[in-house]
């Protein structure tokens, strides 16, 4: 015994226009100057700017397991009696928390 199917498909088609004040371009600025500092408070917000989180990158990549974590306080620490100086850890790190300096 065949079945078949009991319902059509029919494709619809809806108009997808958009309201009018979506579609308004305004040129027009909006926002005033900053002051000093609030332009030194928006410039703090930036990933750039903020300090290292902890996020374990340069601890993963280093050759020489010279970058642990702190139990007690969580915070990366960097052994430098084991570390060589290859400064993977200092290219990988998305803040620029850590720099290579001469001794």
């Amino acid at each position: 015994m065949e079945r078949s199917l009991n319902i059509t498909c029919v494709r619809e088609t809806r108009p997808r226009g958009r309201k009018a004040e979506m579609a308004a371009i305004d040129f027009e600025r909006h926002d005033t100057p900053l002051t000093s500092d609030e332009s030194r408070y928006e410039a703090s917000r930036c990933l750039g700017t903020i300090s290292c989180e902890a996020c374990d990158i340069c601890r993963l990549l280093c050759p020489d397991l010279a970058i642990t974590r702190d139990e007690t306080s969580g915070a990366i620490v960097i052994d430098l009696d084991y570390c060589k100086g290859c400064g993977i850890c200092a290219f990988v790190c998305p803040k620029g928390a850590i720099t290579m300096v001469v001794e």
